[in-house]
């Protein structure tokens, strides 16, 4: 089984979820903003991909952050932002296979589909 998490109106979003209907790989999509987040799974994900690499740091969410609060962030303060402000998680996160995958090229999602 193959899911997605991310937001739908990323453009990133769209153009994975395009590369697999194209390639006709079902998928689930999980959509932070109406399915919801938890700790739990923000904790899951950061148990797979390093929880640096999650954070989007080119985002406007980031950016909006205080000094302070990116001059502070560690695994722990960066996980509760995340639940907090799931706009702030890179995208897509990509679980195949029991694999995580983050963000979307076609050449990384034609090895993982391979």
């Amino acid at each position: 089984m193959t899911i997605m998490y991310g937001i739908s109106n990323c453009d990133t979003i769209k153009k994975a979820k395009k590369y697999l209907t194209d390639n006709n790989q079902e998928f689930t999509f999980h959509d932070y903003r109406k399915d919801g987040i938890s700790a739990e799974l923000v904790n899951e994900l950061a148990a797979h991909i390093d929880w640096q690499d999650l954070v989007n740091k080119r985002g406007t969410t980031y950016r909006q952050l205080s000094d302070e609060q990116k001059q502070n962030l560690d695994k722990e303060t960066a996980l509760a932002l995340l639940v907090e402000q799931p706009a702030m998680i890179k995208r897509p996160v990509l679980v195949h296979n029991d694999q995580y995958h983050l963000g979307f090229k076609a050449a990384q999602y034609d090895e993982i589909f391979a």
